[in-house]
């Protein structure tokens, strides 16, 4: 007779193994390889933060870049910099990525791309029952209808001559905020939420035409706009925000090209971040087999996580009215 023993742990073993086949042949859509060097880099909010350490990173990597914002002698400051750090000539677009038209034309100004990095970004934390209105429209404007501008702009450019060129990229700089909400994030989380079903639905659009959307999702950054950030925000936004730790700008440039190369949709940028993409996985395009394995199996567990977390989260809440009364 079979050993029960080794006929179970045969089972326990089959599992796994059948499900990885599977996997390997529905994953959508397929691995691919961006190359950086000697690309042209198109970066918005490139005059500081994440989007001046993308550039760095692009530049000394062989890429052609360009960077766009609205301060023109951020600008320069900037090219200089760059310049100065990896011997690379930076060309450089003033316009406000909320003009559609300013966007078009320096877009068309620049040239054929194969990397657009939608990096620009604003954040005014506070509670929306004390927000001016104008406040989370600006928020909206810049960090989600900016988004819309820059690819509806750039995508005849980035199409033109793409399958001799090779694949391209979009990528699409979102916040953990777009994961999950947040205490104070009222109107920055409803714009960076927005970002996911833009970049899901883009991504079956442009597929095709061998152009691969990566949505990028860091956590607070030490960047002058956080400097800004911390001094409106509410105690309790801290205090729950502050649970993801902080990154580097550079870190996350890294973390963001090296996203970009490997044509990842979800781009997490620390653990917490990981466990969130695999929280929010949802219909969302996955191309490692290996990466839908470990969502599909560890989706329930990291649910009791989240659900551990949000208690913690409202008990903080709950605490902290109670103290104010």
């Amino acid at each position: 007779m079979a050993d029960p023993n080794a006929a179970f742990f045969s089972l326990l073993l089959l599992v796994p193994l059948s499900l990885l086949l599977v996997l390997y042949f529905i994953v959508r859509p397929r691995p691919v390889k961006i190359p950086i060097k000697s690309r042209h880099v198109f970066i918005t909010g490139g005059s500081s933060g994440i989007g001046l350490a993308l550039a760095h990173r692009v530049a000394s990597e062989g890429a052609r870049v360009s960077i766009l914002a609205r301060d023109h002698a951020k600008l320069e400051a900037a090219k200089q910099e760059i310049q100065l750090a990896t011997g690379a000539d930076v060309a450089i677009f003033s316009a406000d990525v909320r003009d559609f038209t300013a966007v078009k034309k320096a877009v068309e100004a620049a040239g054929p791309i194969d990397v657009l990095v939608c990096n620009q970004g604003v954040f005014v934390p506070q509670e929306l029952e004390n927000q001016p209105l104008d406040e989370v429209k600006f928020m909206i404007d810049v960090n989600l209808m900016g988004t819309f501008h820059l690819i509806k702009a750039a995508l005849p450019l980035i199409k033109i001559g793409r399958q001799a060129r090779g694949p391209a990229s979009i990528a699409i700089m979102s916040s953990q905020a777009g994961q999950v909400g947040i205490y104070g994030y009222t109107a920055y989380s409803a714009s960076k939420f927005g970002l996911r079903g833009l970049a899901e639905a883009l991504q079956q659009e442009v597929i095709a035409d061998n152009i691969h959307v990566s949505l990028i999702f860091p956590p607070d950054t030490d960047t002058p706009g956080l400097e800004e950030e911390n001094k409106r925000r509410p105690e309790l936004t801290t205090i729950i925000a502050g649970s993801s730790g902080m990154m580097k700008a550079d870190e996350v440039a890294k973390k963001t090209v090296d996203g970009i190369r490997s044509g990842r949709f979800i781009v997490p940028c620390n653990f917490e971040g990981l466990l969130l993409s695999i929280a929010t996985a949802g219909l969302g395009p996955q191309r490692s087999y290996l990466m839908a394995f470990v969502e599909v199996l560890a989706a329930g567990i990291i649910r009791l996580a989240g659900l551990f977390f949000q208690w913690t989260w409202y008990g903080s809440i709950e605490k902290w009215h109670s103290q104010k009364k």
